[in-house]
Parts: C-alpha cells; sequence; structure tokens
C-alpha cells in the first residue's frame, strides 16, 4: 500500500505549517553556493502544495523569509529576493491548475517594490481560486506579529473603540495576520532542527510538532504523507484526558 494511500482523508489537519529549512546545507553537501540550497528547495514548495491540494488540505503556511533573515549576507538576501520574485511569477500555472488561492501575511511593506508587486498581482490573480490556501510568511516573525497586535489593540482601547476587559484570545487572534485562516494543527520543520525560530508562536499553541532530519531541497510528496500519517496516530488531547477524547 503505498504512502498516500495510508492517509485517512477524513482526518485531514486542516492547516498545516512548514519551517522550510537545511537549503544551505542541502548546497554545501553538493559543493555550491547557498543560493543553489534556495533555488532547489522551489521543488519541494511545488510538491507540498500539489501534495496538499490534491489530498484536500484547506491550508498550508510556508516560512519563507524571517525579519531575522535580513541580518544574512547582503549579497544571498539580493539573490533571495530575486528568487522570490521569479518563484512566484514561475509558479501562476500551477497554482492556477491546482485551485490554489496564494496569500502572505508579515511585513510585506518592507520588501523590495518589486516583490511587493509580483506578490500582489499572484494574490489579485489566484483570489478566486477555491481549493488550498498557500499562505507565504514573509518578513515575518511571531514576536514581531504579537508586538504589532498590541499596538492596535492599545491604539483602539485609547480611542475608546475597546475597554481592557474585552480583551480575550478570541479577540487577540483576531489581530494577528493570521486572522483570517484557522491555527495550524500540523507544523514541520525539516533538517532535524527542533525549534520554532520564531514562527507562529500564539498559533502553533496545540499544534503537533514533526520534526525530519531532511533537508527542505529533498522533501518531497512522500515526506509529506510520512508527516500527515505521524499525525494521524497521535491522540489530540486539548487538556483532556485520553477516556475523555475516547468516550463515545
Amino acid at each position: 500500500m503505498s504512502l498516500s494511500d495510508q492517509i485517512n482523508k477524513k482526518r485531514l489537519p486542516t492547516h498545516i505549517a512548514i519551517i522550510m529549512d537545511g537549503n544551505g546545507r542541502w548546497a554545501q553537501l553538493h559543493g555550491e553556493q547557498r543560493i543553489f540550497g534556495h533555488q532547489n528547495g522551489v521543488s519541494a514548495v511545488r510538491a507540498a502544495s500539489e501534495a496538499c491540494a490534491e489530498l484536500g488540505v484547506k491550508f498550508l503556511t510556508l516560512y519563507a523569509f524571517s525579519t531575522e533573515n535580513w541580518a544574512r549576507p547582503k549579497h544571498e538576501v539580493d539573490a533571495l529576493m530575486e528568487l522570490l520574485v521569479a518563484t512566484i511569477r514561475n509558479e501562476m500555472p500551477t497554482l492556477m491548475k491546482n485551485n490554489i488561492q496564494l496569500r502572505a501575511i508579515g511585513d510585506i511593506h518592507s520588501l523590495p517594490d518589486k516583490c511587493q508587486l509580483e506578490l500582489v498581482e499572484a494574490i489579485e490573480e489566484t483570489k478566486t481560486n477555491t481549493g488550498l490556501t498557500l499562505i507565504l510568511a514573509l518578513n515575518y516573525s511571531a514576536r514581531w506579529e504579537l508586538t504589532e497586535a498590541m499596538k492596535k489593540i492599545a491604539a483602539d482601547i485609547s480611542s475608546s473603540l475597546l475597554a481592557p476587559i474585552d480583551i480575550t484570545e478570541d479577540l487577540i487572534s483576531s489581530y494577528l495576520e493570521t486572522s483570517d485562516f484557522p491555527d495550524p494543527e500540523l507544523m514541520i520543520r525539516t533538517s532535524g532542527e527542533q525549534r520554532l525560530s520564531n514562527y507562529l508562536l500564539w498559533q502553533l499553541a496545540y499544534a503537533e510538532l514533526y520534526f525530519t532530519p531532511v533537508l527542505w531541497p529533498d522533501f518531497d510528496k512522500e515526506e509529506l504523507y510520512k508527516a500527515i500519517i505521524d499525525f494521524q496516530g497521535r491522540e489530540r488531547r486539548f487538556g483532556k484526558t485520553s477516556e475523555q477524547v475516547n468516550v463515545k
């Protein structure tokens, strides 16, 4: 039986979040510059997106560029920005063929103008697609997101649009970049690293975490299936006991 056949289509995670890690190490293993790894990582993005669309997963968020990534060497950052523009342009046929809607979270307005333009055009072109929603986390960090949310809440309290007593978990969620999407149920990180790296800290509170030693450029559909099968083998209790969860 193939891995895809082992997946229970009725118990799919609604939202999968991925930290795409290991591009640089993959390039070094192949005797190439780091950007070579990022270039080859595009095929993994395509594979993960297509696999989620084919299975019926509703949301997929990819950590494409963090606010901390600006600290990398300038030539690498410049190359990443150029790659981002080219990838969005080149992947449009794949998005349309698979009925995928593109969205983005993060401090998008601080990206280079060319990146913003390609992103806005792609989001507009795919906005009526009704299958998978592919969310790119660009110039994103969870602490930045939470800081911005707190500023907006404070401003609304100052303007008497809110009172402190109105602040609830749901209200905070509504001020986050991800307010249009459900929280991820499964978070995947490649390359063997086992940390969240400032990624969706609020939203991942109850997510199942899956770490794989596979470097991102080698992450294909089969690897995604393995992660989903692992997810489906776990018991999600949300603070309850096994007996409470399994009561008929």
